[in-house]
């Protein structure tokens, strides 16, 4: 049985040693086939090769190294999946660009010492003929990969602004958006023998005293008396991932000049007031545009060529001197904007198409863009302004966000791999390979 930090160890290895045993099979003289999965074959070199890679990084991570046949089980698996992956990265056609595996190849000839791909290729076809194309497909297939996990795996991502919301309130969230709190922090603890019911009315009475003083001194020698004793102080300005999760968590649910519940731990009853929270001493300053377009689409009645020549006309139009909010109602095909002369108010970066923010930030203001095409057609666009906007809340917010949609994925990816696996048709040749079988031998009398 493997321990848990072997299970996050095979997890865990993906994309550098199914690379790495690209080279290694061109020097294999014969081969046999281990598995078939959908239409392919799994070879005994690639799985020797796998199972190698995996012993050295176990060595080098100082990990218990499994037996010869349990390791080579877990290769197979690897292998199996990631060729079940290849099987529908195949049948939906999905191929990354040529500039995509440049970058990816580079960026792995890089992490080798190597710093052009020129001299990558030379130096790996120098230890074997094609080994540079066949390190080049691997990561363009793994590249393919991705993008089908992306495709698969956003449509089952669903974060609502409640969720976004209540993730704020946590410690998790307030740590992730590095938030801190200005803590006040009482302790009512008693002697032995001193019973529940007398410990909590005292808590009571210290809370009651909280929630009117912030007095720690005060409320402290009050209370403390007849076997009970009343500590505490003012925690200043904490971060919520500095202090115990469970008076974290108590933190991040109550509101600013507001008193906790009582929380019972060992120690005795804990009590805490809130005087201020701060997501951050920095203010997240984003410049915003107040931009207006024209959007013409081409459509079944307006081919490509004919949507150009028309936004080519509008474009001469305006340089002429028409007014933009007249020509934007009569001509663009964006509805959202049309009627109120193509105005789409004030535009943060990072929520619109590459190509129209390109154009946005760098058309002076005031001047109209040239002609530019997006995926929705063709645009001309104009700023009418630009301005500094107070963005923390949006930006904690969009954080929160991108922080519960890595979790989502990494738990419906776990989910979706199990999935693809039990309905992807395996045959494996060698029964010591077949856990199942090789347990059902095991278990033989």
């Amino acid at each position: 049985m493997m321990n848990q930090q072997l299970k996050r160890f095979f997890k865990a290895t993906t994309l550098a040693l199914l690379i790495s045993s690209s080279v290694s099979v061109f020097a294999a003289t014969s081969d046999e086939v281990v598995a078939v999965v959908g239409d392919s074959a799994i070879l005994r070199s690639d799985l020797d090769q796998l199972s190698s890679d995996l012993t050295r990084q176990l060595q080098a991570q100082k990990l218990p190294i499994p037996s010869p046949q349990e390791l080579q089980q877990q290769a197979l698996s690897k292998i199996i999946l990631n060729q079940a992956q290849l099987e529908l990265v195949k049948r939906y056609n999905i191929q990354p660009s040529d500039s995509e595996v440049d970058a990816a190849v580079l960026d792995y000839a890089n992490k080798q010492g190597v710093q052009t791909l020129s001299d990558f290729q030379n130096r790996l076809d120098a230890q074997f003929p094609g080994a540079y194309q066949a390190i080049r497909q691997r990561i363009s297939q793994q590249l393919a990969i991705n993008i089908l996990r992306q495709q698969q795996i956003m449509s089952r991502i669903h974060i609502s602004d409640q969720d976004v919301t209540n993730f704020l309130k946590t410690p998790q969230g307030q740590a992730a958006i590095g938030s801190q709190a200005h803590l006040l922090h009482l302790r009512i603890s008693g002697v032995n023998g001193t019973s529940p019911e007398t410990l909590t009315k005292v808590a009571n009475e210290v809370k009651s005293a909280l929630t009117l003083s912030n007095d720690i001194p005060e409320i402290s020698r009050r209370f403390t008396k007849d076997g009970i004793t009343v500590e505490g102080a003012d925690m200043g300005d904490r971060s919520l991932a500095d202090i115990p999760a469970e008076l974290a968590a108590r933190a991040a649910a109550i509101q600013t000049g507001q008193t906790s519940e009582l929380i019972p731990a060992q120690d005795g009853i804990h009590i805490l007031k809130l005087l201020d929270r701060k997501a951050s001493d920095k203010k997240v300053m984003i410049e915003q545009y107040h931009v207006r377009h024209i959007l013409i689409q081409p459509s079944e009645v307006l081919t490509p060529e004919q949507a150009k020549q028309k936004i080519d006309i509008i474009y001469k139009r305006l340089k002429a001197g028409e007014n933009f909010a007249t020509l934007a109602s009569t001509f663009s095909n964006d509805p959202g904007s049309a009627a109120d002369g193509g105005d789409l108010g004030w535009v943060t970066p990072g929520t619109m198409v590459p190509q129209f923010e390109d154009e946005m930030k760098t058309t002076p203001k005031g001047e109209i863009s040239q002609p530019f095409q997006s995926q929705f057609g063709w645009h001309i666009l104009q700023v009418l302004d630009t301005r500094q906007q107070d963005m923390t809340q949006e930006y904690q917010r969009r954080l929160a966000r991108q922080y519960l949609g890595e979790q989502q994925f990494d738990t419906e990816l776990d989910g979706w791999l199990r999935e693809l696996r039990a309905n992807t048709y395996v045959q494996i040749k060698d029964p010591s390979l077949d856990r199942k079988k090789s347990s059902a031998i095991a278990q033989t009398p």
